[in-house]
């Protein structure tokens, strides 16, 4: 966070919280699925009906891929979610958790005309909680505060000290 960049106290907690939240959610979908043996993306990928679907469809013919997929799939989420609870590298856990999360839309998003296999939770049109939480992110985005609630704190502190010692 830049020097001159200053939020309310409220602001600061407010969009932590909000930080924290999304990095649990994240992080616990990644455990869950690096705990269970049988998961595989392939089902979620089988519904893919817009977009991406093409893409999905080659990932799931070829299991090395898929594979992969999996990995970086569970990896991605855990290493996102630990992130953002403990404000280590936060852009770019925000970043890239937009990013997968975005991904996610685009293979299954609610949109008219689209029929999938498995039951959704509620009833979406456009907006689905998938798509909130990617432009939640990217609100953290925007508004950083890793620099001053979180271990970037100790990365910005070691930064000013290196550059006044160079001086």
């Amino acid at each position: 966070m830049k020097d001159n960049e200053t939020y309310t106290s409220w602001q600061l907690t407010i969009l932590v919280v909000l930080r924290i939240l999304i990095g649990w959610h994240l992080l616990y979908e990644g455990m869950a699925k690096l705990l269970n043996p049988n998961w595989s993306s392939a089902g979620f990928l089988m519904e893919s009906k817009w977009v991406l679907s093409g893409f999905s469809e080659w990932v799931i013919s070829n299991s090395d891929i898929l594979k992969v997929v999996d990995f970086l799939n569970i990896w991605g989420l855990i290493a996102i979610g630990a992130g953002l609870i403990v404000g280590l590298f936060t852009q770019t856990a925000a970043i890239s958790g937009v990013i997968l999360l975005f991904v996610y839309y685009l293979n299954n998003p609610p949109l008219i005309g689209l029929e999938y296999v498995m039951p959704a939770e509620g009833s979406y049109l456009i907006i689905n909680k998938t798509l909130i939480e990617a432009v939640a992110l990217f609100v953290l985005v925007v508004f950083p505060t890793g620099s001053r609630v979180g271990l970037d704190f100790f990365i910005v502190q070691f930064k000013k000290l290196t550059k006044k010692e160079a001086k």
